[in-house]
């Protein structure tokens, strides 16, 4: 299975080690093609192998054109997560968004409204985990 994870990069990344925690968690059920929204220096490494604001979009594009699954943490805006999350509910897409609603922010109602998009409010990767074991076993 291959699974396409979101995260805010940079629209801040807070988040950062939380991320790793999901992608670990996620890694027991298939690929994870975006492993690299995990990593702390994931905008420094893109320069350093010279990619372009358009590659990067185009690799994320076909990422998720081979994605089985989308998981994506929303609890930091971005809008290259809800640009995700638009393609992948257009190419009909299972669709997990994991919300902390301890957060400073509250989920768009772009997201929590729509009824092609699960959300899931929890508090830590642990908690959330068989929540994405019964997602990712139904999505196979």
């Amino acid at each position: 299975m291959n699974i396409f994870f979101s995260g805010s990069i940079r629209g801040g990344r807070d988040d950062v080690d939380l991320y790793a925690d999901l992608v670990s968690l996620l890694e027991q059920y298939g690929t994870v093609l975006t492993e690299h929204v995990g990593t702390e220096d994931v905008e420094a490494k893109e320069r350093e192998a010279g990619l372009t604001d358009g590659d990067i979009h185009d690799q994320d594009v076909a990422w998720l054109q081979q994605a089985d699954a989308v998981v994506a943490e929303v609890t930091t805006p971005s809008l290259g997560v809800g640009y995700e999350l638009g393609r992948a509910v257009a190419w009909e897409k299972p669709v997990l968004a994991l919300y902390r609603p301890q957060g400073e922010h509250e989920l768009s109602a772009m997201v929590r409204g729509n009824d092609a998009v699960d959300v899931v409010e929890y508090e830590t990767p642990a908690g959330v985990g068989p929540t994405l074991e019964a997602f990712l076993r139904t999505h196979r």
